[in-house]
């Protein structure tokens, strides 16, 4: 794969005076075009060799366009508070808004590359690695995103000389550490992980460019033309309106039965049992996040269901029983500008609790395939794939130690008709009732559907859903922390 980039590519300075004007002017038309219109985000990976002129490379793109419309993020070692949230938090962060280039120095292929390398990954972790980075590449370009990853190559020779040529002159020599020494070393065996990583991460729609790094005027003009030409493609492409999603149905049980219309919204229980159950249980929770063992974890609970299923009783009575130092609270509704500017995950993503912390969501990322589905905000087919990335989301949270805890709170459709008139007849209430909620109504049976749909998608080992009836608003609360102790309890014992 790198014996191409390896052919001593070079560019005359004559070649370089007489095309150099003329690539500057046109990446900065074609910057001040993305700014405009903001149809898409440009991501550009940049990866490889030390010493083959990754760097040199990212500054003639910041001199050469506008740098107010570009962001450059370089990934050292992880920070105290990246280590207490999964990998991909950080990555997630650095993302650039709709409209705007970010430069990504370094990225989620790098730690890989190097644990393998190392010794500190085996074949299969790596390649596990590998599967959720195609993953997220894939979702971003779903996204809109322009994903183009360089990945810049020097012989073992080359890297050997120009680290020496480093080292020797003092202007320069604080860029070459004791590391990229030991790398040099370790030439081989990066060689050989680095492309296997190359030929697996590399799609259709995110392919790798390996560009030669020895001669500083080819690469720069390789990597300016690449990024013009890819750029002004997308910009000047015509979107063809109409065009039907061609994603298979999901049709509903052939006999009528589902989830939800199994559930017993019948049960009750007294107001005495429940005081005592609820005083137990909130005891219980303040306990299990005070024991030692539960800064090692956090937790992600997340709420959705009708309207006036009682989400914001419930979610009280679980900040009942913790430090309010603790947790936060995050109301999901319409998203903002800044968000919708970015994958629908990444207002998500920032929400991420720290270890130790709870986070809860009142409404969360499953908008898209409820809400968003339900009123066409979104195409079938983004809300179709929705389900597995919402699935690799909540894994990848797992894997970090953090218990996602989802509760879907379910009423019948008599009993959202009696608290919504309730509402309105009562002063201290009538906030809680909205046009919105009356219009939500009348599309009962496809929000039905959808959350079926949701649940039978979205129900996994490491996050499971737990359907309350919430006829019965009291015992609905018992339900729902009591779930709450068991899973946290469950996570402790497991370590």
């Amino acid at each position: 794969m790198f014996e191409s980039a390896e052919v001593g590519h070079a560019i005359d300075k004559k070649t370089w005076n007489a095309e150099l004007p003329k690539l500057r002017a046109a990446l900065l038309n074609a910057q001040y075009d993305l700014a405009e219109h903001k149809r898409f985000p440009v991501i550009i990976v940049i990866g490889g060799v030390e010493g083959a002129g990754k760097g040199e490379t990212v500054n003639l793109l910041n001199e050469w366009m506008d740098p107010r419309h570009i962001q450059v993020a370089a990934f050292p070692e992880p920070s105290e508070e990246e280590l207490e949230r999964p990998p991909m938090w950080r990555f997630w962060r650095a993302l650039p808004a709709r409209g705007r280039i970010g430069i990504l120095f370094g990225g989620w292929h790098t730690e890989p590359i190097v644990e393998r390398a190392t010794g500190h990954l085996s074949a299969a972790e790596i390649d596990q690695a590998i599967q959720r980075i195609v993953r997220f590449e894939r979702m971003l370009v779903d996204e809109g995103a322009l994903l183009l990853k360089f990945w810049f190559h020097i012989s073992k020779a080359k890297q050997r000389e120009r680290l020496k040529a480093l080292s020797k002159d003092p202007l320069t020599a604080w860029r070459v550490t004791k590391l990229d020494w030991k790398r040099f070393k370790q030439y081989d065996r990066f060689r050989r992980t680095s492309e296997h990583f190359i030929r697996q991460t590399s799609s259709g729609t995110a392919p790798w460019i390996v560009v030669e790094g020895t001669d500083a005027r080819y690469r720069g003009l390789t990597v300016g033309r690449m990024l013009l030409e890819a750029m002004r493609e997308r910009l000047d492409e015509k979107k063809v309106a109409g065009q039907p999603d061609r994603t298979p149905p999901l049709l509903p049980a052939i006999d009528g039965k589902d989830v939800i219309s199994l559930l017993d919204f019948e049960k009750r229980i007294s107001k005495t049992r429940y005081q005592k159950q609820l005083e137990r249980l909130q005891g219980q929770l303040a306990t299990l996040t005070r024991d030692p063992r539960f800064r090692r974890h956090a937790v992600a609970a997340v709420f959705e269901g009708s309207d006036a299923a009682g989400k914001g009783g419930a979610i009280r009575r679980i900040t009942g029983a913790l430090d309010a130092r603790q947790y936060e609270i995050v109301p999901i509704a319409a998203p903002t500008e800044e968000e919708r500017a970015q994958p629908y995950l990444w207002r998500f993503w920032r929400r991420v609790p720290r270890r130790g912390r709870f986070t809860i969501f009142d409404r969360s990322w499953y908008g898209r395939v409820l809400v968003e589905r339900v009123e066409g905000f979104c195409s079938e087919a983004d809300w179709m794939r929705a389900y597995a990335e919402i699935n690799d989301f909540e894994h990848q949270l797992a894997r970090a130690g953090i218990i996602v805890v989802k509760f879907y709170l379910a009423i019948t459709k008599a009993e959202q008709l009696r608290r919504f008139k309730d509402r309105q007849q009562t002063e201290f209430k009538r906030f809680k009732i909205t046009e919105e909620d009356w219009r939500n109504r009348k599309k009962w049976e496809g929000y039905h559907r959808a959350t079926c749909d949701m649940v039978d998608r979205t129900s996994t080992d490491f996050a499971p859903w737990t359907l309350v009836p919430s006829n019965d608003k009291q015992l609905a609360r018992i339900e729902i922390v009591k779930t709450l102790c068991r899973q946290i309890e469950r996570a402790l014992d497991k370590g």
